[in-house]
C-alpha cells in the first residue's frame, strides 16, 4: 500500500460511518448462522444421547460441505460491486445471476454424491453403533438444503456487492425464527424425531433461498438483467472463485491439523482446545464482519476507478482491524474468570485453558489486520495471490505444529503455532497490500 496523506477527518468520518453501516447488519447475520445448529442441539438433545450423537456427526459432515463453497459470497460480493462502481447496476446483477446458477449446479451435485454416500462418511467420522444411523438419517435428509445453502450464500454475495448488509440480516432472523418453530413442530409435534429436526432445517433453508430469489429477481426486473442462466458467465463465476476455494481448503487443513495435534496431547488439552476454538471462531465473526464490508467497499471504488479512494479505505480499516482485535484481545483477558466456568467445571481443563487463551488474547490484534486485508485483497479480486499465500501459511504452520507433541509441547505451545500461522498469513497481506499490486480499477479485474 503506498504512502499517503492521510484523509481528512470529514473523509474518515465518512468511511467510518459506512463501515458501520455494512458492518454491524454482517456481524448480526453471521451470529445468526451458528444458531441454527444450536436450536437443532437443543431440541435434538432431549430425545436421547444417540440422536445428539447423530446430529454432531451429520452437523460436522454438512458444515465442511457448505464452508468449502463460501466462495460463492465472496467472490460474488467483489465482482457485483465493482460493477456496482461503475455505475452499472444490470451487468452487477447479472454477475450475481451466474453465481446463483453455480450455486445451484454445486449443490445438486453435492446432494448427488451425498445420499448414497452418507453411510460411509458417517463411518469415517467414527460413529457408534446406535449415533450412526442416527446420523445417516439427519445427514440424507439434510443434505437436500444444501443446493438452499449455497443459494444462501451467492445471493448473499449479490447484496453484499450492492452495499445492502441489512437484507441479509432479516433473512437470517426470519430463518432462524422459522427454523426453530418447524424443529419443535416436526421433532415433537409430528413425531418425527431427529428427522424432523433435518426436515425443519430444509425448510427453513429452502424458504431463506425463495426470499433471496425475489429480492434478486426483482431487481433484475428493474434494471432489465437476464435471469437465463449463461455459461460463459458461469464459468467466469467458478474460475473466479476457484483460488478462493484453495485459500478455504488450506485454512481448514489448518484448523483440522490444530485439533488432530489437540487430541494427541491428552482428554483435557483436546477439551480445552475446543472450547478455545470456540470462542476464537465466535470473536472471528465480529473481525470477519468487518472485513465483509471491506469487500464491498473496495470492490465498489475500484469498479469506480478510484484507487485513492480504495488505499484511503484500505488503511482505515486496518486501523478498525487493530483496534478492534485489541478491544476483542482485552474482553477474553477480564471477562475469563467469568466465561471458563460456564463451559468446564473440570479443574485439568481449566488449568489447560488459562494460559493458551492469554496466547489467544494477545493475538487478536494480528487477527485484526488479517481479516481485513483478507477482506481488501477479496473485495479487489486477488484471489490467485490469497490461495498462494494460504497455502504458504498451511506449508509453514503444519511442520509447526506437529512437532508440537513430539517436542513435549502442551496446548499453550499449539497456540502459539496458531499466532505464528496467523502471524505469517498477516505478513504476507501486508505485503501485499503494501506493494499496491491489488489495486486493478475498472468494472472487471
Amino acid at each position: 500500500m503506498t504512502q499517503a496523506p492521510a484523509p481528512p477527518r470529514a473523509a474518515r468520518r465518512r468511511h467510518d460511518r459506512e463501515i458501520v453501516s455494512l458492518a454491524l447488519p454482517a456481524f448480526g447475520a453471521l451470529v445468526a448462522e451458528p444458531l441454527f445448529l444450536m436450536v437443532d442441539s437443543a431440541i435434538v438433545g432431549h430425545l436421547g444421547t444417540p440422536q445428539l450423537a447423530g446430529l454432531a456427526i451429520a452437523a460436522a459432515l454438512l458444515s465442511t460441505a457448505v464452508s468449502v463453497f463460501v466462495f460463492l459470497a465472496y467472490a460474488t460480493t467483489a465482482a457485483v460491486a465493482r460493477r456496482v462502481g461503475a455505475g452499472d447496476l444490470q451487468a452487477a446483477i447479472r454477475q450475481g445471476m451466474d453465481g446463483i446458477w453455480l450455486a445451484l449446479l454445486l449443490g445438486v451435485a453435492v446432494v448427488v454424491l451425498t445420499i448414497p454416500t452418507a453411510p460411509w462418511l458417517v463411518d469415517i467420522f467414527g460413529a457408534s453403533g446406535t449415533a450412526g444411523p442416527y446420523a445417516v438419517t439427519y445427514l440424507r435428509v439434510s443434505s437436500l438444503g444444501i443446493p438452499a445453502m449455497l443459494v444462501v450464500l451467492a445471493a448473499t454475495g449479490i447484496l453484499r456487492g450492492l452495499q445492502d448488509t441489512r437484507t441479509p440480516l432479516y433473512v437470517a432472523i426470519g430463518g432462524f425464527a422459522t427454523n426453530a418453530v418447524l424443529n419443535v413442530g416436526l421433532v415433537y409435534g409430528a413425531g418425527l424425531g431427529i428427522a424432523g429436526s433435518a426436515w425443519g432445517t430444509v425448510i427453513a433453508q429452502c424458504g431463506m433461498a425463495v426470499a433471496y430469489l425475489v429480492v434478486v429477481v426483482r431487481g433484475a426486473r428493474r434494471h432489465g438483467a437476464s435471469l437465463r442462466p449463461d455459461a460463459a458467465g458461469i464459468r467466469a463465476s467458478a474460475q473466479a472463485g476457484a483460488p478462493l476455494l484453495v485459500r478455504t481448503l488450506s485454512l481448514r487443513a489448518v484448523l483440522l491439523i490444530a485439533t488432530a495435534v489437540a487430541a494427541r496431547l491428552g482428554d483435557a488439552q483436546v477439551a480445552a482446545h475446543q472450547i478455545i476454538l470456540s470462542l476464537w471462531s465466535l470473536m472471528a465473526f465480529a473481525l470477519d464482519a468487518i472485513a465483509i464490508a471491506g469487500q464491498a467497499i473496495i470492490g465498489r471504488y475500484l469498479g469506480a476507478d478510484d484507487a485513492e479512494g480504495a488505499r484511503q479505505v484500505c488503511r482505515r480499516m486496518v486501523q478498525w482491524g487493530v483496534v478492534s482485535g485489541v478491544v476483542l484481545g482485552a474482553l477474553v483477558i477480564v471477562a475469563r474468570p467469568l466465561f471458563i466456568p460456564l463451559f468446564t467445571s473440570d479443574s485439568a481443563v481449566q488449568d489447560t485453558l488459562l494460559p493458551a487463551l492469554l496466547v489467544v488474547a494477545l493475538s487478536q490484534p494480528i487477527a485484526g489486520v488479517v481479516f481485513v486485508l483478507d477482506g481488501v485483497l477479496m473485495g479487489a479480486g486477488d484471489g490467485p495471490y490469497l490461495a498462494r499465500a494460504m497455502l504458504l501459511t498451511l506449508a509453514v504452520f503444519a511442520p509447526v505444529a506437529l512437532l508440537v507433541p513430539v517436542l513435549g509441547g502442551g496446548l499453550t505451545a499449539l497456540w502459539w503455532a496458531m499466532t505464528l500461522m496467523m502471524t505469517v498469513r498477516m505478513l504476507t497481506l501486508w505485503l501485499r497490500s503494501r506493494s499496491g499490486r491489488w489495486i486493478v480499477t475498472g468494472a472487471s479485474r
